[in-house]
């Protein structure tokens, strides 16, 4: 494979001007230019050196693509996550898929009910969680980022956290044994 750095512009130019004095100079003034700008391509793809940029310019870069769970207050490493996945979850926004991973990554676990699994009105739905470490804070930001990912037509109903545990329970009753006589 050819890689452009190796590349000397003498050698593209058809053989009846690589004589000429003129063009063989512009030829190899530039040849330069090109190893430079040759060099700096690798830097060029944003998206694939996203780990190697400072943490101003992944702040920009969640600006530009419109990270919607962005908080400048996050760890650079959480930061450079959201604007990596921002481009996909754009594609899926106004699904359940995008629902249900905002539901994963706010509560950690979780599923979303369409209404006609549980008999709700048309254009609703419910986000079920057994989280039992969720806060009031938790859902308050889950409410916040809900409109960013779905569909303008479906309302949230609820959020129901379900806690379960195991008891021990004894039931006891009383047992009478006997006759009635009436006289």
């Amino acid at each position: 494979m050819i890689e452009i750095a190796g590349v000397k512009l003498i050698d593209l130019v058809p053989p009846n001007l690589r004589e000429d004095p003129t063009i063989r100079a512009a030829a190899e003034a530039l040849d330069g230019e090109i190893r430079k700008v040759s060099q700096l391509i690798p830097r060029v793809t944003i998206q694939a050196n996203l780990d190697a940029l400072p943490e101003r310019w992944i702040d920009e870069l969640a600006w530009q693509y419109h990270v919607d769970f962005y908080d400048p207050a996050l760890p650079i490493e959480q930061k450079r996550q959201l604007v990596k996945n921002s481009l996909a979850w754009h594609h899926r926004k106004g699904t359940a898929s995008a629902v249900r991973e905002l539901i994963q990554e706010v509560f950690g676990d979780g599923e979303i009910k369409e209404w006609f699994e549980y008999g709700g009105e048309p254009g609703r739905f419910k986000v079920i969680t057994s989280n039992a470490a969720v806060t009031a804070e938790d859902a308050g930001k889950f409410l916040a980022t809900l409109d960013s990912v779905r569909r303008i037509s479906a309302h949230l109903e609820a959020i129901e956290i379900t806690m379960t545990d195991t008891l021990q329970m004894y039931i006891g009753m009383p047992l009478h044994i006997g006759e009635f006589m009436t006289v």
